[in-house]
This record gives structure tokens, C-alpha cells and sequence, in this order.
């Protein structure tokens, strides 16, 4: 029974979920801060993960940023989001972000035959 139990504990550790890079370290850092709202910082770790960001000062009073930010995926390829943030919001651009399906072209159709309705001022009652 209790070569039983040995064996069941043995099998359950090694089918547990490893975490090799549990202990990451920083491997790369960069800092530069103008401290006029102009800055600029890069970071990579060990197990792969990194960013960069620049920051410049935005005509609304907001801090505008690009960048990129890369990390493994579970099947070991990097995964990398680079983005623009302003005025008019985060915009993320990556593969792994998914898209609308493109329009049918009658859907397209139909779009531009209400568009040009509403510039003749054509109404329809409810």
C-alpha cells in the first residue's frame, strides 16, 4: 500500500505544470527621462519577455507613448503588440489580435445606398 501511495505522489509531482522561469531576472534596462515629459525606457528579462516605450508630451496635456512589448507563448514562439497611445486612444496592431470578417459586398452596397439617401435628406416612417 504504501508503494502504492509513493508511486501516485511520484506520478502526481511529475505531472504537475513546471515553471522553469519562475525566477526571471532583468537582463537589460535603459531609463531616460527628460523630465519635461519626454521619456524613454527598455527593459528584457531572462525567459524572453520585453519593452520598449517612448513617451513625448501630447497637445491635449496627455503623455502620447509608442512601443512594443514580446513574450513566449505557451508553444515557444514570441507573441509582440506594438502600439500607439495619444489623443485618440490605445492602438494596439499584432497578430494575435483578432479582426472583423471583411463586409459582403452587398453589405458594402446597402451602406452606400443609405449613405447617399441621408445626404437627400430621404427619411422612411417607422
Amino acid at each position: 500500500m504504501k508503494l502504492a501511495l509513493v508511486i501516485c505522489l511520484v506520478a502526481l509531482a511529475t505531472a504537475a505544470p513546471q515553471h522553469q522561469d519562475k525566477d526571471a531576472q532583468i537582463v537589460l534596462e535603459e531609463r531616460s527621462d527628460s523630465a519635461d515629459g519626454n521619456f524613454y525606457y527598455q527593459f528584457e528579462t531572462s525567459n524572453g519577455i520585453s519593452e520598449q516605450r517612448r513617451g513625448t508630451p501630447g497637445s491635449e496635456g496627455q503623455s502620447n507613448m509608442d512601443g512594443a512589448f514580446r513574450f513566449r507563448l505557451l508553444d515557444g514562439t514570441i507573441a509582440e503588440v506594438r502600439y500607439v497611445a495619444n489623443e485618440y486612444g490605445y492602438q494596439p496592431e499584432s497578430d494575435l489580435i483578432p479582426t472583423p470578417h471583411p463586409l459582403p459586398p452587398h453589405a458594402i452596397e446597402q451602406i452606400r445606398v443609405a449613405e447617399e439617401q441621408r445626404r437627400q435628406s430621404i427619411t422612411f416612417d417607422k
